[in-house]
């Protein structure tokens, strides 16, 4: 029996010796040519009654008019089948459908419309259109006086008493303003801010007159000096 060395020492198969592969999967020998046009099939006996054309009933049509038999002719109704026979009677409260047009009596013939009835009667006004000219309503109502409260809100209000009118938009400049001179302040103001760049002016190098003559305090003269364990005795 080979060991697990001889076997990994063995050369793999060459799979592209066979260069006309008609299979998707690798192959160790060319599949067996076939002889025949095409592939014989087998049908099965279920398949055999399912091709098989349907049956179309030749049976002739019964005649609408059936006989009665004799039994059928003597037979007697029982008291149910009567009952159930009989047809259904309408609802207590129901009425038979009115004529669409109903006779009108005397006295809605004879009457005499009232002046609110003629005027719901007239149709309503609509705001003319442009390029149509609506046709003048006939008004028969007469209006009502207006009471004194409409009347006083329907007023326009008046102007305030100490209301001098709207400023011309011409104005005369007083002889102070005329003469006035700008203090140092506004002309300062007037200016407009001087833009620079970021470091444009600046001078790294330069120590402030602050920081010269700055002393330092016991705290950071402590920070300032070296750890006792980096000091050597020598």
């Amino acid at each position: 029996m080979a060991t697990r060395t001889q076997r990994l020492a063995r050369p793999k198969p060459n799979r592209l010796r066979f260069p006309d592969r008609r299979s998707v999967y690798w192959l160790d020998e060319l599949p067996p040519e076939t002889t025949g046009s095409t592939t014989e099939t087998e049908l099965t006996p279920r398949w055999s009654e399912l091709c098989r054309s349907k049956k179309f009933c030749t049976q002739a049509t019964i005649s609408p008019v059936w006989e009665v038999s004799e039994w059928a002719l003597r037979a007697v109704a029982s008291s149910r089948l009567c009952s159930l026979a009989q047809p259904r009677a309408p609802a207590a409260g129901w009425q038979p459908d009115r004529p669409l047009l109903a006779p009108l009596n005397r006295a809605t013939q004879t009457s005499v419309p009232t002046s609110r009835i003629c005027q719901l009667a007239q149709p309503k006004r609509r705001p003319a259109q442009e390029g149509h000219k609506s046709k003048p309503v006939p008004v028969t109502h007469i209006p009502c006086k207006a009471s004194a409260h409409i009347e006083l809100l329907a007023t326009p209000k008046r102007d305030h008493p100490k209301f001098e009118g709207e400023r011309s938009v011409c104005r005369l400049v007083s002889r102070a303003a005329r003469s006035y001179v700008a203090s140092q302040r506004v002309l300062e103001l007037s200016s407009p801010k001087e833009r620079k760049a970021l470091f444009e002016g600046y001078d790294p190098y330069v120590v402030s007159r602050a920081a010269r003559s700055a002393s330092p305090s016991p705290r950071i003269q402590q920070l300032c000096l070296p750890l006792p364990r980096k000091c050597s005795s020598n």
